[in-house]
């Protein structure tokens, strides 16, 4: 699953500060997070009255894109998530938006959310975001495939809680508590045609696996490892965090890492002009965009 790579800049987070060590960390991650970063491509939300800082430790907001890129080709996301830190409550908030939620798209009409992107980039896959939600994006982190397998090994796997048992594509998950090696995770959160919720139960796999990630991240141990997955990833990613703004975070935003909360959604799959969409009703949709804001100190 394309989207597992975003787990990377919440491992930055988790570990950064580990053993108090973020200054260690920004010099390990100098180089890898030079390549990440775009600049020239953070504007201000218009849904904010005044610009976030994550120097002055302002609640913030992060958009991630599990994109499957191609030579040529734009792509389309496979997964898009929303995650809010608010480092003074020392809580964070993950909500993944399933990829075939019917919404508006930005002079495109009414499509799949997760078209935004193949047909204006980053740019308007974040409008599209704030628009359905009601929510400000401040940053991003756009993620390929590649990588993801070796991380978790080198994290020594991820613990789960499997709900019911599957089989998919040679492996075999059976209920109950599971180590995964990193594999095994990928396949874990691959699955959807054989979960009855679909896309949900696949969003919650996802969000078990990327929590559990992060609180591995956050062993002084991984400081070890540390320039291997930084090696591994540092080319598969690309955000419009600077690296300054990385350094900031990982010391003064991992202790929020203790509390994470997912956020799920609910909706109803439906056909319309012959096409499969989720449909998210308009109280739900304001349900979450009042979490989220709240989440973000925002009215």
């Amino acid at each position: 699953m394309k989207w597992l790579k975003i787990f990377f800049i919440l491992v930055l987070l988790a570990a950064g500060g580990a053993g108090g060590y973020a200054y260690y960390l920004y010099d390990a991650a100098q180089d890898a997070a030079k390549q990440m970063y775009e600049p020239g491509k953070k504007k201000p939300s218009a849904l904010r009255d005044e610009d976030v800082s994550v120097e002055n430790r302002d609640p913030i907001s992060i958009l991630i894109l599990g994109v499957d890129e191609r030579e040529g080709d734009r792509g389309r996301t496979d997964t898009m998530m929303v995650m809010t830190v608010n480092p003074k409550a020392g809580s964070v908030l993950m909500f993944s938006i399933p990829r075939d939620t019917r919404t508006e798209i930005p002079g495109r009409g009414p499509d799949k959310i997760n078209h935004a992107y193949a047909y204006g980039g980053v740019p308007l896959a974040m409008q599209t975001v704030e628009r359905f939600l009601h929510v400000p994006m401040d940053y991003y982190v756009k993620v390929n495939m590649e990588g993801f397998e070796t991380i978790v090994d080198q994290l020594g796997g991820v613990d789960v809680h499997n709900e019911f048992a599957f089989h998919l594509e040679g492996y075999d998950f059976p209920e109950g508590n599971l180590h995964l090696n990193g594999a095994e995770a990928l396949k874990y959160s691959r699955m959807r045609k054989d979960d009855p919720r679909g896309d949900i139960g696949r969003g919650e796999r996802q969000q078990e696996v990327l929590t559990q990630v992060m609180r591995k991240a956050k062993n002084p141990s991984v400081l070890t490892k540390l320039s291997s997955i930084l090696e591994s990833l540092g080319t598969n990613v690309k955000t419009n965090l600077s690296p300054d703004e990385l350094q900031a975070m990982a010391g003064d935003y991992r202790s929020s890492m203790n509390d994470i909360e997912p956020l799920q959604v609910n909706g109803r799959g439906e056909k319309r002009g012959g096409v499969w969409y989720y449909i998210v009703p308009e109280a739900e949709r304001k349900r979450i965009s009042g979490v989220l804001n709240r989440q973000l100190g925002l009215s």
